[in-house]
């Protein structure tokens, strides 16, 4: 078998992992990254565009910011469709802040590229990973590659492995609590190498179901559309997508929207998800291994931004004081922050979505709370303070 010694093991590879091993070697603290998928598979998946200016500022600050700059797209509002009409949410004049499109694949693009420029310890394809002894001081991971085990020591472990992955799954039930809303409908999303409809981003509420029009950068769309669980991909062609894209659009928006293939299409279900604690003894949680949002008001991997600075600021302060101070509040002072977006998310979703359930009083308040949202500035600077994400 063979070992290693690190001081940190972080257990997964997307946006949150890399971002953490970044951070820590800027601290000068070692830590081992693995990652069961492939960098490829990594790099393949489709994910958020629209992150808040607390995590540009990040990136900036911690060097991943040159290409962000260039090729982000800064956005002062967004637009909101109801009832045929189309209404402005101004995040600038609201709160004098902005959010920036910029796809999760490209910010995991920068941060592989920091990580290997690094020469840290990056394992892809790692196979049967194994966490122990995680309340003691020397914790352990195993793992397989290439049919060889291999063995991590280490002090800490981050697990930013997603919703599946093994962190979680290595907490003993009774040690943890979970809080689930699980949707009754999902997100068809098609990504396509078209202009966008609109320079900022439309979320439209129609008896239909729920359609939003994004993008990835001013040469290529990114849609969706509220759809069943029972749908199938394969149901939808191009064709039959955009025409129903086009029924839940205003007609300005109808007319504007150029269409073309498909070059990605999925369907993604919903769920609300936070366990808690985020730590059990020297693991900590991270990202999507601790909560889930619906997509709705683009919060996932800010979210997850969000945990990796506390952790990390944590874990340089245990290594440069020798306290765990920062450490053992790591799980409460998260958890403010996912709650509040929790609750943000739930509530956008429920306003915009069409649930089979809902009955003609609730459509009714569901409309009244529309209207109030962009006729009310105290209501649509409340919007907008969630939506560009929340200062410390």
């Amino acid at each position: 078998m063979s070992r290693t010694r690190t001081q940190v093991a972080i257990i997964g590879a997307g946006p949150a992992g890399l971002l953490l091993a970044h951070l820590l070697h800027r601290a000068g603290i070692d830590a081992v990254l693995l990652e069961r998928q492939s960098a490829d598979y990594v790099l393949g998946r489709i994910r958020a565009g629209v992150l808040e200016a607390g995590t540009v500022d990040l990136l900036k600050d911690v060097g991943l910011g040159e290409r962000l700059g260039r090729e982000g797209l800064p956005h002062q509002g967004v637009e909101l469709s109801f009832e045929g009409t189309r209404h402005r949410i101004d995040f600038a004049d609201l709160v004098g802040r902005s959010v920036t499109v910029y796809g999760q694949t490209e910010v995991t693009r920068d941060l592989m590229q920091a990580r290997t420029g690094s020469g840290a310890l990056t394992v892809y394809e790692a196979q049967d990973v194994v966490l122990e002894g995680l309340q003691t001081h020397r914790p352990t991971v195993r793992y397989k590659k290439d049919d060889v085990e291999h063995l991590i020591e280490c002090d800490w472990v981050a697990g930013c492995d997603g919703y599946h992955g093994v962190s979680r799954a290595s907490i003993p039930a009774d040690a943890l609590r979970t809080f689930e809303r699980v949707y009754p409908f999902g997100w068809l999303g098609v990504l396509s190498e078209t202009p966008p409809v609109s320079d900022e981003l439309i979320y439209a509420n129609h008896p239909r179901g729920f359609a939003l029009c994004s993008m990835r950068s001013r040469t290529r769309s990114r849609y969706y559309i509220q759809c069943g669980l029972n749908e199938r991909v394969e149901d939808w062609s191009d064709a039959r997508f955009f025409d129903e894209l086009r029924q839940r659009l205003d007609e300005p928006a109808a007319r504007a929207l150029i269409t073309g293939p498909s070059i990605e299409k999925s369907i993604a279900p919903l769920r609300s998800f936070v366990a808690e604690p985020m730590r059990f003894g020297r693991l900590c949680l991270a990202g999507d291994a601790a909560h889930i949002v619906p997509p709705t008001g683009a919060k996932g991997l800010n979210l997850a931004m969000a945990d990796i600075r506390v952790l990390s600021d944590a874990l340089i302060d245990h290594y440069r004081r020798g306290t765990t101070e920062q450490l053992d509040r790591y799980s409460e002072q998260c958890l403010q922050r996912v709650w509040e977006v929790v609750r943000f998310s739930w509530w956008f979703t429920l306003l915009m979505h069409q649930f089979p359930d809902t009955d003609p009083f609730s459509r009714k308040i569901h409309e009244a709370e529309l209207r109030r949202l962009v006729h009310s500035r105290a209501a649509a600077t409340a919007f907008a303070q969630s939506y560009v994400g929340m200062t410390d």
